[in-house]
């Protein structure tokens, strides 16, 4: 539904002056420009005066941006990441008067394409397979992609530096260090369109684990475990590394969840963070301030990752694109108690 006030909000002008600019005012003086743009969000939004008559609003799926999700709103609460991602997106959207809707999950057997065409733009938060993705781009060509990092130049991406910043975490351990540095993650996956998941080993930080132990070197010390995104994982799996011969002096873990896994196993087997092992974890997640000691880790405002994807919505709704766009989120590691130099 349009009205003069989701015109105004879309053009970045006050109500009175898209009022005044549609009604063809002579006595307003505007910048041509603002007059123009105003007139083009118009008529992009398809707002009628005549409707506007009789009703202040009607409906418009123009104005509506649908939504293709990777987890369901339970399993959403149990990934802080996604779920700022998308309470970002509806903040966003609120403000610039939008309205978001889910349109299916990726993991639905039964999905409705044919609705995405209806929409102003669609967002993708996940990774569908390329199949996918390119019938989503087919059917709705202001396709935005979040949290893929696809190498393609045919969509929009909206990505993380977590590849970067890994290695920048492995250089803090090596300046401290360390050599027989360690890896505890996740598997990545992909979604087919009939809602099947493909998991894979390789993840942006793991893989950038492994490169970065290989430039410097240190291969015969690379020892990546790989499980599921959960504490029970990260238990599982630092229990079989510190159960080796020769333990790792430092761990790296994808995930602050997983983080919680590897504190407990440590602590099972009576050693000391960081006196025996140093941990660096990513998501910076509130239940750090818990953990005893404290968890370095990388911070991400997944919030603003959703704004964003709102933000490049908006500006595709309103013009014909030009180039795609690769926007990468800076993130920002935060070092506290859990990392120690090592002793000469």
């Amino acid at each position: 539904m349009v009205s003069i006030r989701d015109v105004a909000k879309m053009a970045g002008v006050s109500a009175a002056s898209v009022s005044r600019i549609l009604n063809n005012d002579t006595t307003f003086s505007i910048n041509e420009n603002t007059r123009q743009r105003v007139i083009e969000t118009a008529n992009q939004l398809h707002y009628s005066k005549e409707d506007g008559k009789h009703q202040h609003r009607f409906v418009n799926s123009k104005m509506t941006i649908g939504l293709i999700l990777r987890h369901d709103r339970i399993s959403e609460v149990n990934d802080p990441y996604f779920y700022d991602i998308h309470q970002g997106i509806e903040l966003e959207a609120a403000k610039w008067r939008l309205h978001v809707i889910k349109a299916f999950g990726m993991r639905d057997t039964n999905k409705d394409w044919e609705q995405l065409k209806d929409y102003g733009a669609v967002i993708m938060i996940g990774v569908m397979t390329p199949e996918g993705i390119a019938r989503a781009q087919s059917l709705n060509p202001n396709l935005i992609l979040v949290d893929n990092y696809s190498n393609s130049s045919d969509y929009d991406l909206i990505q993380t530096d977590f590849a970067a910043k890994t290695s920048e975490i492995l250089e803090l351990l090596y300046q401290n260090g360390h050599r027989r540095i360690a890896f505890v993650g996740g598997q990545s996956s992909q979604v087919e369109m009939d809602g099947n998941v493909l998991r894979s080993d390789h993840e942006i930080r793991s893989d950038s684990y492994s490169t970065w132990m290989k430039l410097h070197d240190l291969q015969r010390f690379i020892d990546a475990k790989i499980g599921h995104w959960t504490a029970e994982d990260g238990l599982k799996l630092t229990e079989e590394l510190i159960r080796q011969p020769e333990r790792p002096t430092a761990i790296v873990v994808a995930s602050d969840p997983m983080a919680m896994g590897v504190y407990k196993a440590i602590n099972n087997a009576g050693l000391k963070i960081p006196e025996d092992i140093s941990i660096v974890s990513f998501d910076d997640a509130e239940i750090n301030r818990y953990l005893s000691p404290t968890l370095s880790s990388v911070s991400m405002d997944a919030q603003e990752m959703g704004r964003t994807a709102i933000r490049l919505a908006r500006d595709r709704m309103l013009e014909s694109k030009r180039m795609n766009l690769r926007l990468v989120c800076a993130s920002h590691l935060k070092i506290r108690d859990s990392v120690k130099k090592l002793a000469k």
